[in-house]
């Protein structure tokens, strides 16, 4: 009997995001099973530009997903593709689930295909959501990768009922809710001697309301403040930054899972964060401050006082904060920053 062959289909390799380390672990973590592992790369060096505020660079990823696709489609002309393979996505925004789709069907090859939901245009503070000004046609295609997909893997229930309630989808059975594979950072993130520094350790977007950070910087002079995107895109130097801080902090309008908050939990740095999004669903109380506090510019600013009260206490309490930290930390790594499951269900396990 033949092995069974799992393409993946790798998100472009970006050193400043985590995708340069799903590039590694993903097809490692799939080789500890009892299948072929085939992954499909494009070829184009600008894929690793990101287009400013964004997660990706919007041009180079199309170019990037449709060489991915014409090799895909080379080994299903090929006859390479086989009943009972599978082709994962990382990123389920992607053109090419319905092209595998059409290959697989009109060519009568039983493949399983399953992708990992990030964001789309079905979240008003994501970039596409807000870019994007006609939706009928992008809620369309978010519809379509999901009912083509076997399975539509997503990290929290905050983001499956914003993707499902917004598209009206109710038919969740291809649905599971699984980890990420952050294994390289749970390996290579650390703790050091702390100092009293707040990072805001985001994208420097709109949906990151950054203002927010700036102005409380005037009020708190006694504290360092760092915009990380501002000093350096470099892993080891923003993990040598998470290891020296007390605090990250967090007034995000758009989160469906937030990677810098775990990191920050990862490097025992204490993550402020609004009580809203995905934040409600992962986190203690104790990290977690009243949403309306930032719910924008103008709420912040009304209930600046408090939050900047509340600030000072947990800086100058965070060594009570060590045994919490702890426990959040076991607690993200087994739900959230691993991703057995996941890999259970592609390699049929």
């Amino acid at each position: 009997m033949n092995r069974k062959t799992v393409y993946h289909m790798a998100l472009e390799s970006v050193d400043s995001r985590y995708t340069c380390e799903w590039a590694e672990v993903i097809p490692r973590e799939l080789a500890k099973y009892d299948v072929n592992v085939v992954t499909l790369n494009g070829d184009i060096k600008e894929a690793g530009v990101v287009t400013s505020g964004a997660f990706l660079n919007f041009a180079a990823t199309n170019i990037w997903k449709n060489e991915q696709t014409n090799k895909l489609a080379i080994l299903f002309l090929e006859r390479k593709i086989k009943n009972g393979d599978h082709i994962f996505f990382p990123d389920a925004w992607h053109p090419g689930i319905l092209q595998a789709k059409y290959m697989a069907e009109l060519l009568d090859i039983e493949v399983e295909l399953s992708g990992y939901w990030h964001a789309g245009s079905y979240d008003p503070q994501d970039f596409l959501g807000k870019k994007i000004k006609n939706k009928d046609w992008s809620f369309s295609a978010e519809r379509a990768y999901f009912y083509a997909l076997d399975t539509n893997f997503f990290a929290t229930d905050f983001h499956i009922e914003l993707m499902t309630n917004t598209l009206g989808i109710t038919d969740k059975s291809s649905i599971v809710r699984t980890g990420q594979p952050h294994y390289k950072l749970i390996e290579s993130i650390y703790s050091d001697t702390k100092r009293d520094l707040i990072l805001f350790p985001h994208r420097i977007s709109e949906e990151k309301q950054p203002e927010i950070f700036r102005d409380l910087v005037k009020s708190l002079p006694q504290y360092e403040f760092i915009f990380c995107q501002e000093v350096t895109t470099c892993k080891a130097d923003y993990h040598k930054l998470l290891s020296a801080a007390k605090m990250v902090f967090s007034a995000n309008l758009q989160e469906t899972l937030g990677i810098s908050a775990m990191e920050g939990i990862l490097a025992d740095a204490i993550p402020l964060l609004p009580d809203r999004l995905s934040y409600s669903e992962m986190y203690d109380d104790g990290f977690l401050y009243p949403s309306d506090w930032t719910e924008s510019f103008d709420s912040y600013t009304a209930h600046k006082d408090i939050l900047i009260s509340h600030i000072i206490f947990t800086m100058e309490s965070y060594d009570l904060y060590f045994d919490k930290l702890q426990k959040q930390k076991i607690d993200l790594i087994k739900d959230y920053l691993t991703s057995k499951t996941m890999f259970d269900i592609i390699c049929d396990k």
